[in-house]
């Protein structure tokens, strides 16, 4: 059985490995006070163009999303996002167990629209309801789309405009800048959000996710919030490890680049059979929608997810593609579906 059913079913590219093993007797201070984490952020700070930026490690996505809203927003704001995002639908209540509302809007291709975010203010007026206060994106998208430039520059000008905190969730951050579509640089987001993250969990790393805040008001006492939240780790030098190794030689783009070309592979022969998506995806998560019948019998060699479940006896499935996924299970996954649609 080949998984493609996400793109952390690996363990870590071996530099990584390397790494922490070659320094894995040294001695470092903790919680990110280390000499890994300092030469990290640094690192980070250059390839953004925000020498002013704060930048903090944390283990995974939904803690660092968790925290960033929680840090930003009062007790009686909300935060709006697309009905698939991720803090909506995969986080288990996580924002809303912390007392914060999601206001999920309906979005187009996955992803939020300026009309959304001015329908969600326009129905939230005083203070009887909750107050609209961040604007929540994923780049890419949950569906595997991606924002363009002049997508992103009209969300944050709108939110400029209406006193709206930006946050950009990067889990995937690397395989929509390596989209053959896309025409946003890493400095474009640092300069039109006021917080995201750089992924690593899905990116190549064994954990972790960078958080760049770059608006000053989102600035202080973030580590206390940290620290509150079980998220400021003792080892932390684990986490500036293995940011150091993404961020040197291009790494981290390479292995992005890898995964979406897997996933290319697997695209332009699902077309060839004759298939259609569920979205129109250049990234490195796929939704083709097969026969059930087909699912069945691919189902007893890879493992992956449905998506949608159609009436019409499809459904919509999720393949995604990792910085380690083959080649040759790409090609042997569209042998198999061929000859299930024979």
């Amino acid at each position: 059985m080949y998984s493609f059913n996400n793109d952390y079913s690996e363990g870590a590219h071996p530099r990584i490995l390397e790494a922490i093993t070659r320094t894995n007797l040294d001695q470092n201070s903790g919680y990110g006070t280390d000499g890994h984490c300092t030469r990290a952020r640094e690192m980070i700070r250059r390839e953004i163009g925000r020498e002013d930026a704060d930048v903090h490690f944390i283990v995974g996505g939904t803690q660092t999303n968790l925290i960033t809203i929680g840090a930003a927003l009062k007790p009686w704001q909300a935060v709006i996002c697309v009905a698939q995002g991720h803090i909506n639908v995969h986080e288990t209540g996580a924002i809303e167990a912390t007392g914060h509302k999601v206001l999920a809007m309906p979005g187009r291709d996955g992803k939020l629209t300026p009309d959304d975010i001015i329908q969600a203010l326009d129905h939230h007026t005083d203070e009887h309801m909750v107050q609209p206060k961040m604007v929540y994106i994923s780049n890419s998208t949950e569906i595997g789309t991606q924002y363009s430039k002049a997508e992103l520059e009209a969300i944050s000008s709108l939110c400029l405009s209406k006193n709206l905190y930006l946050f950009l969730d990067g889990a995937r951050l690397g395989s929509a800048l390596t989209s053959p579509v896309n025409d946003l640089t890493i400095k474009d987001i640092a300069a039109l959000t006021d917080v995201f993250y750089i992924g690593g969990t899905k990116a190549g790393a064994l954990f972790g996710e960078a958080l760049i805040i770059s608006n000053p008001d989102l600035k202080p006492d973030f580590r206390f919030m940290m620290k509150q939240r079980g998220a400021l780790l003792a080892k932390g030098w684990l986490l500036g490890i293995q940011f150091e190794e993404l961020f040197t030689d291009n790494l981290y783009y390479d292995l992005a680049s890898h995964a979406n070309s897997m996933a290319e592979i697997l695209r332009k022969g699902i077309i060839d059979c004759g298939y259609s998506f569920y979205s129109a995806s250049l990234t490195n998560q796929l939704f083709p929608i097969f026969p059930d019948d087909v699912i069945e019998k691919l189902e007893k060699e890879f493992v992956f997810s449905i998506q949608e479940k159609r009436a019409d006896g499809h459904s919509a499935i999720r393949l995604v593609t990792s910085w380690a996924t083959r080649e040759d299970a790409c090609r042997h996954f569209l042998s198999i579906l061929k000859n299930c649609s024979l």
